[in-house]
């Protein structure tokens, strides 16, 4: 039985599906590449309508390519210290610092550390989130691996 719930933008939504605890820690990561691995957290697979979370991790040294996103994006760093470059910008973060990142800003996250790792809570203002990399204008939807690994874990 769907519900109806308000919405931000004050169009109604329908909540169908039942609340949900997400434990990272019983979730499949899968890599992202040079070293990060994703664990997709709130996604559509689990009911999300405006917006989608994850964690990133970083093992020592590892980081992403540079890229844009169509929908503002924060980051929190949970764990380590991480290089982020935002618009050619290059900051220092630590543990609980958190980024807002507008759409169409270049960004990238690095681990600082060599031998430690790091691990970042993003978070996407739209469940429509894409990811462009910079340097070759590829796009892809961000929860196109997401929602079937959320998927293969929900009750």
């Amino acid at each position: 039985m769907e519900t109806a719930v308000h919405h931000p933008t004050g169009e109604p939504c329908f909540a169908s599906f039942r609340p949900a605890v997400l434990r990272p820690a019983e979730l499949t990561a899968f890599s992202r590449g040079g070293g990060a691995r994703t664990i997709p957290l709130v996604t559509r697979a689990v009911g999300a309508e405006v917006f989608l979370t994850g964690q990133t991790l970083f093992e020592g040294g590892a980081g992403i390519a540079p890229h844009t996103h169509n929908c503002p994006e924060s980051v929190t760093i949970l764990e380590g210290d991480a290089l982020v470059e935002i618009d050619g910008t290059e900051h220092h973060v630590t543990r609980f610092d958190t980024t807002y990142v507008p759409a169409g800003t270049p960004h990238r996250f690095r681990n600082a550390s060599a031998t430690e790792p790091m691990r970042i809570l993003w978070i996407y203002a739209s469940v429509d989130a894409t990811r462009t990399l910079v340097e070759t204008g590829v796009t892809t939807r961000v929860d196109a691996e997401h929602d079937k690994a959320a998927a293969e874990t929900r009750d």
